[in-house]
């Protein structure tokens, strides 16, 4: 090309950096937003004064409005205006997050918390359409990987910033909210200046509101019903068969509606697929250990064993390096080899074992031990967590990613959401039977059992109901842990029976994609999957000033070849590996 050319392409690529760092920090400021109030839950709920069912409905409240806003952004994605989307969203998370920081009593902080979380389940969604659109699933799996390293670092870190603000004085909680508005204010003006995403949507298209609200009126049902069930009602009661039977029922409505819509919400089509169906249960387990047993391991640590918020944290960490460096690794090797399975099921093994080394955790259990289980089970969710998203955008055409995406993240924000709730009852449980236990071995009046543990003020206990409490919080944690484990294990059954498909080199769907054959070459794959090479585009070389070859890569060419019009030979040193989209993409 000529050096004008070369200079307005390198413009280009320039720019494209600049979107991906506006969005992922949007991300990360969204993810974080949710777990970094972690360790200093026990702060804020003492003094607010919340209970130990207000301590898990602070974010509790927050994933459900994430849930419910999922379905609805993606499919808005793919009718409307991504940019003007995204912007709406980042401001309603600022929003929240200003009135979350300046609540006065728990019941505010919950309510407020719906507001921060409508525009994070919004941003967690269509920061990976918009990826999405803009480079296709071959090239990708890299840029999930950063995806991955960016939620990882901001669930896991999480609670050790929330912690580290708690601890300084001259901060205390509430920056643990008004933290994240300088730099989501950042994030807009890098996005509004330099984002261009393709095309307007589909002008003119209807919006299925009614599905719209009957899957978000079905997802409150099953939250609200294991957020209150075994304290205001029972399991077995009539409360529960009430809301089960209404969810089902609000299913049922939502499956003719999506049937009949001109624009579902979620197409019916995607879930016929069995990757779709498949990922979506592994999606559930990844959600339900990445977001509801981290949530207990800052009780665990704090009342379980005495550590200060910040100390918790850093107790934490194995997990956050075990996710940043799987997430990354996993996805240049899935964007070097085509292959995304092998990342998935073993990603699933690692982080089932992970979890079952956790179940035997106790009060005494040496710290070095946890670190590694944590470690162990940071490295499966990173290898497994975005690549289940990238194999399921792999099966849709372009027009479809949005509410393809959305569906799966819908699917593991509510394992998440689930998870806190259920994993949280069942670890209140268990602390109540092992401190009515060390009650009754020191013979103390179990009519003060509850008083103290609902309280997670320890300093307003005698020092023997306090070490009761603090044992019970430390033997219970592996209750916890050994569902978590279950769940996994069910996710792992689930991934190793999807089907191993070879990464297209193209946005759109062929109308057939070839399964990968046992040790067959994923080359050989994409030769017999017929794809056109003219169609393809390699996103990972920087425009260079090289002269054009004048040959012409064949049908059958791999997309490992990388078929472009320059000469390898002629690129010069110091080339990038980042994106460059194509004129006719942006």
């Amino acid at each position: 090309m000529s050096p004008a050319q070369a200079a307005a392409a390198h413009a280009e690529h320039q720019q494209i950096l600049k979107v991906l760092t506006g969005l992922l920090i949007t991300l990360f400021v969204a993810m974080l937003s949710n777990t970094v109030v972690g360790n200093a839950l026990p702060v804020i709920v003492a003094e607010i004064g919340g209970t130990q069912q207000q301590y898990t409905w602070i974010i509790t409240s927050a994933i459900l409005a994430s849930t419910a806003v999922t379905p609805i952004a993606g499919k808005l994605a793919d009718l409307t205006d991504k940019k003007k989307l995204l912007l709406a969203a980042m401001g309603l998370f600022t929003l929240g997050s200003l009135l979350s920081g300046a609540a006065t009593s728990a019941g505010m902080l919950i309510g407020v918390r719906i507001i921060q979380g409508l525009g994070m389940g919004a941003l967690q969604v269509l920061v990976q359409i918009i990826i999405a659109t803009i480079i296709p699933p071959r090239q990708r799996g890299r840029y999930n990987g950063y995806m991955g390293a960016v939620m990882a670092v901001a669930t896991v870190s999480g609670p050790l910033i929330g912690g580290i603000i708690v601890d300084i004085p001259w901060l205390g909680w509430r920056w643990c909210y008004w933290s994240a508005i300088p730099f989501m204010l950042l994030a807009m003006g890098v996005i509004w200046r330099n984002l261009k995403v393709p095309g307007e949507g589909r002008p003119g298209a209807k919006i299925d509101w009614l599905g719209a609200a009957l899957i978000s009126v079905a997802a409150t049902l099953v939250l609200v019903w294991v957020s209150f069930a075994d304290h205001a009602f029972a399991w077995a009661s009539w409360q529960t068969a009430a809301m089960v039977g209404g969810a089902v029922l609000v299913v049922a409505l939502f499956v003719l509606v999506e049937l009949r819509a001109d624009e579902p919400v979620v197409p019916m089509k995607i879930l016929t697929e069995r990757t779709t169906v498949l990922a979506i249960i592994a999606s559930l387990a990844v959600g339900t250990v990445m977001f509801g047993a981290n949530v207990f391991l800052g009780q665990y640590f704090q009342i379980g064993r005495g550590y200060s918020p910040t100390v918790a944290g850093w107790l934490g960490l194995p997990l956050m390096v075990g996710l940043l460096v799987s997430s990354t690794v996993a996805g240049r090797l899935v964007t070097a080899s085509g292959r995304w399975k092998p990342y998935v099921v073993g990603g699933s093994a690692l982080l089932a074992l992970g979890m079952t080394l956790m179940a035997t955790v106790g009060a005494t259990t040496n710290l070095g031990l946890i670190g590694l289980y944590l470690l162990i089970a940071g490295v499966g969710l990173g290898a497994s967590m975005q690549n289940l998203v990238l194999a399921v955008q792999n099966t849709v055409p372009v027009s479809d990613v949005g509410a393809a995406t959305s569906t799966v993240t819908f699917f593991r924000t509510l394992g998440g959401a689930m998870g806190i709730q259920v994993l949280g009852a069942i670890y209140a449980l268990r602390v109540t039977d092992l401190a009515r236990a060390g009650y009754a071995e020191q013979g103390v009046d179990a009519a003060a059992l509850d008083a103290s543990t609902s309280s997670l003020d320890l300093s307003t206990l005698p020092d023997a109901a306090a070490r009761v409490i603090t044992d019970a919080y430390g033997d219970g944690i592996g209750m916890l842990f050994g569902i978590a484990a279950a769940v996994s294990i069910i996710g792992l059954v689930a991934v190793c029976f999807m089907r191993g498909t070879e990464l297209r080199s193209t946005w759109d769907a062929p109308t057939e994609v070839r399964e990968v054959l046992e040790g067959e070459d994923p080359g050989t794959t994409a030769a017999l999957a017929g794809q056109p090479a003219a169609d393809t585009v390699d996103l990972l070389e920087e425009p260079s000033d090289a002269e054009p070859s004048d040959a012409e890569p064949s049908d059958a060419e791999p997309p490992d070849a990388e078929p472009s019009d320059v000469d390898s030979s002629d690129v010069e040193a110091g080339a990038t590996d980042e994106p460059e989209i194509p004129a006719e993409r942006r």
